[in-house]
């Protein structure tokens, strides 16, 4: 028993060390529909489903960490469990508390490829989960923006967006700010998640100056004058 136990030990400990060597962060997700058999919950067990939900949960959760260039546990937020829960309300999701509500009706009246959306709505709100938000000082356009640039990253955009150029404001949110900040990404490669990792503490729009040497006005701009808007 004592060389069993002492083998054990060893073995775990190989573990552990071997976790912290590569960075890893083990996190749980728990999926529930409590959808019973409305309309989307029905929709949801048949064309989606518990196991391709956790797993899109876990795909996201690595996507959303190699574009946000955080390859440690240090880089990010400490989370150890991710609740997805499909319940019948308003709306089509939110996030709070590292718990994603999704709306069953949403799903239950979408028109199209609903696993396909429901993919790129859980990149958006899984987004929120992992992202900085400039203690609260950022601006909510913003962080709705940021959530939309990793679902246009991980090619889940929807045909309806905007296309590149649209919009009246950069931090008018969703995919208008998501295009912009495409726009801003491909002037130096890992804006976006620079910006994020400045987030960490607080917020500026001098964030912008800072990475990309021009006044976000500047640069929203320019970026309305290269689509011709």
């Amino acid at each position: 028993m004592a060389m069993g136990s002492t083998r054990n030990t060893v073995i775990i400990s190989c573990l552990v060390f071997l976790a912290a060597l590569h960075g890893i962060q083990a996190v749980q997700y728990a999926v529930t529909n409590n959808a019973g058999n409305s309309a989307g919950g029905v929709r949801f067990t048949n064309s989606i489903g518990i196991p391709y939900s956790r797993q899109t949960l876990a795909s996201a959760t690595n996507f959303i960490w190699r574009l946000f260039q955080q390859n440690t546990p240090a880089d990010r937020k400490s989370v150890q469990k991710v609740t997805l829960i499909i319940e019948n309300m308003d709306g089509v999701a939110y996030a709070s508390n590292n718990e994603i509500h999704v709306s069953a009706n949403y799903i239950g009246s979408y028109s199209g490829d609903v696993k396909t959306e429901f993919t790129g709505v859980l990149y958006h709100e899984m987004t929120h989960v992992w992202q900085w938000n400039g203690n609260g000082k950022a601006p909510g356009g913003l962080i709705e923006g940021i959530a939309d640039f990793v679902r246009l990253k991980a090619n889940y955009a929807p045909a309806h967006w905007v296309k590149p150029g649209q919009g009246d404001r950069w931090d008018q949110g969703y995919d208008v700010t998501a295009r912009f900040l495409d726009y801003c990404n491909s002037l130096r490669n890992g804006f976006v998640a620079e910006l994020n990792k400045k987030m960490r503490s607080g917020y500026t729009d001098n964030f912008f100056v800072e990475l990309l040497g021009k006044t976000v006005n500047q640069l929203w701009t320019e970026y309305k004058a290269r689509y011709g808007n």
